[in-house]
């Protein structure tokens, strides 16, 4: 993929994302034809421009997508919506969608809404997992309800992680380095891979493959330092100190898993709580009690359902959104 640099900007032209609306309409509606996806990824490989644009339009849908469906009967409009756009003309219908992702462009493409999975250059969802192949090569996964911006230019590519996690799996260019920004510090990426996660007070940096600079943390002024290959690092606002071994798999969320290491009870449940909507929480009773194993993400109350396999308690649902785990009755 061609690597132009790529100035800060408030978004693509909606001439872009119309474009981008297009594509999406036409391999839809021709799914099976392999020389239109072979256009459609050398429109994306033209310009960064048409790949954002591309990314946003993508995540737009998703995201309108998964909020309709958790209204009941909203599935009924979204079948209607779709096939009332296939029976459409491609004009028609490249309106019709135009007006729907388009709308307030001026506030999503300026990054004024302030509702940031739409403001955002990428972004999910809670329970959302996405990968993303940036401009050059490098390859970017957001953990559940993220956001991270890009700023590439020509001389350096810098991501900035507005909140949650990320993981960067990245290649050595001694011209362009790669960085990541969180609210605590500044990263560089040296050909390998990491994850970098976005708490309310510091930031969790741990180093799967390669090499990771710490470059800077607010309100320090010492010299860069070098984090390697199954390290974690936890940088505050005035200092960056090796982190305690950690009870769970830094990067198992990638794979859409959850790997645990005698991880508390409540501990376990508080990570769980991040892929799903609503309150989860455990007895003060039973808090301490720990648990190892690989548990999967994919349906957190099947996950939640194979607890009392392994533990003495029993999984509590006073609604489908407030779930409690107590000792058994």
């Amino acid at each position: 993929m061609r690597t132009e640099p790529m100035g800060r900007r408030s978004g693509p032209s909606q001439q872009v994302v119309k474009q981008a609306i297009n594509w999406v309409l036409r391999l839809r509606n021709h799914a099976t034809h392999p020389t239109l996806h072979q256009q459609c990824e050398a429109w994306r490989a033209t310009h960064p421009e048409h790949e954002l644009a591309w990314q946003r339009v993508q995540s737009l849908h998703s995201e309108l997508t998964s909020n309709l469906r958790a209204v009941p009967g909203a599935h009924i409009a979204l079948e209607t919506l779709e096939n009332s756009a296939r029976r459409l003309n491609r004009r028609q219908a490249l309106k019709l969608l135009s007006g729907v992702a388009l709308l307030g462009s001026a506030a999503w493409l300026g990054k004024d809404l302030g509702w940031q999975p739409w403001s955002a250059d990428f972004a999910t969802t809670i329970g959302e997992r996405r990968g993303f192949q940036l401009p050059d090569g490098t390859r970017l996964e957001l953990n559940t309800q993220s956001a991270a911006d890009l700023d590439y230019t020509a001389r350096q590519r810098l991501i900035n992680l507005a909140r949650g996690e990320i993981m960067v799996t990245c290649g050595r260019d001694p011209e362009r380095p790669l960085l990541v920004r969180s609210r605590q510090g500044l990263f560089e990426g040296i050909e390998g891979r990491f994850v970098v996660r976005q708490d309310s007070d510091c930031t969790r940096l741990s180093v799967s493959s390669g090499r990771v600079v710490i470059r800077s943390h607010a309100d320090s002024n010492g010299d860069p330092l070098q984090v390697n290959a199954g390290q974690s690092y936890l940088i505050t606002s005035s200092t960056a100190t090796v982190a305690p071994p950690l009870d769970m798999d830094a990067g198992a969320w990638a794979d859409g898993l959850i790997v645990t290491r005698n991880m508390r009870l409540e501990d376990f449940l508080n990570e769980v709580g991040r892929y799903r909507r609503g309150y989860l929480n455990c007895a003060e009773s039973i808090a301490d009690l720990r648990l190892s194993g690989v548990f999967r993400l994919q349906d957190t109350d099947k996950l939640l359902a194979v607890l009392p396999r392994t533990l003495a308690v029993q999984i509590r649902y006073r609604t489908r959104w407030w779930v409690t785990v107590e000792r058994p009755a």
